[in-house]
């Protein structure tokens, strides 16, 4: 698909993968929205990049319809790239007594419900649009291996990124009648705030288990495979791993 003259919405776009998604578009003609949290730097980065900041967050029905119309009112909604999301690093089960339950239902909130809000309300949008070359919109959605290969103290982040890869193929062949593919990226080891903000300890794990290339991705590097997604229009209905070969060890 050609983005020219199109517009994409981009969740968590003020940092991280999803601000690099925000410059591949815009770079291949897209006029980009990037969505964030208000105290994010999204206003001075859309700024810095030529993008339109839209401050929401992810799991408000109200907000990201807003976000949406503000899109679309710039240019026809083709692509949507859902970024935003949370890491997590707790035991269920901790030393002395159970983990509290809003901490396992925030991860899920943010990662799968935030995913699912902008994916509904984007996707709606779309099928309002006009064809181009047999289609109508692009759905990338941010899984992780960790759907795949959990760490002990992963299991409220592995179960959020193991919903957004199982909807994947319900998702693409729903809105198959509507011109609309869906792909998700499940990334290994990225150079990402997220990245930063784990423990010591569970950065060294992972990086342990790195084998080639022998260091984290670059965020670059996934805005190129969202870039090839959205130009290949065979791409629809599968999860791929951009992980270097990373399997992750139980801890």
């Amino acid at each position: 698909m050609d983005v020219t003259a199109s517009s994409a919405l981009i969740t968590g776009g003020a940092s991280g993968l999803g601000l690099a998604c925000a410059i591949a578009l815009a770079h291949a003609g897209a006029h980009v929205v990037i969505v964030d949290l208000p105290h994010s730097r999204g206003a001075e980065l859309a700024a810095e990049h030529g993008l339109e900041f839209f401050a929401a967050d992810v799991t408000d029905p109200a907000a990201m319809q807003h976000a949406v119309e503000t899109a679309c009112a710039i240019a026809p909604l083709r692509v949507v790239v859902t970024c935003a999301g949370i890491a997590d690093g707790a035991r269920l089960v901790g030393r002395s007594e159970p983990r509290p339950l809003e901490d396992f239902d925030r991860v899920i909130r943010i990662n799968v419900l935030g995913t699912v809000n902008a994916v509904r309300l984007a996707a709606a949008a779309m099928e309002q649009t006009e064809p181009v070359e047999n289609e109508r919109g692009v759905v990338v959605m941010t899984s992780s291996i960790a759907a795949f290969d959990g760490q002990v103290g992963q299991t409220a982040y592995a179960a959020s990124k193991a919903a957004i890869a199982g909807m994947t193929l319900p998702l693409a062949r729903e809105l198959a009648a509507r011109l609309v593919r869906v792909v998700t990226i499940a990334p290994g080891l990225f150079d990402t705030p997220l990245l930063a903000g784990l423990p010591d300890a569970a950065k060294d794990s992972l990086t342990a288990t790195l084998q080639h290339p022998a260091r984290p991705g670059r965020p670059a590097e996934f805005a190129s495979l969202v870039m090839q997604i959205v130009s290949n229009p065979m791409l629809n209905g599968e999860t791929i791993r951009l992980d270097g070969a990373i399997r992750m060890a139980p801890r």
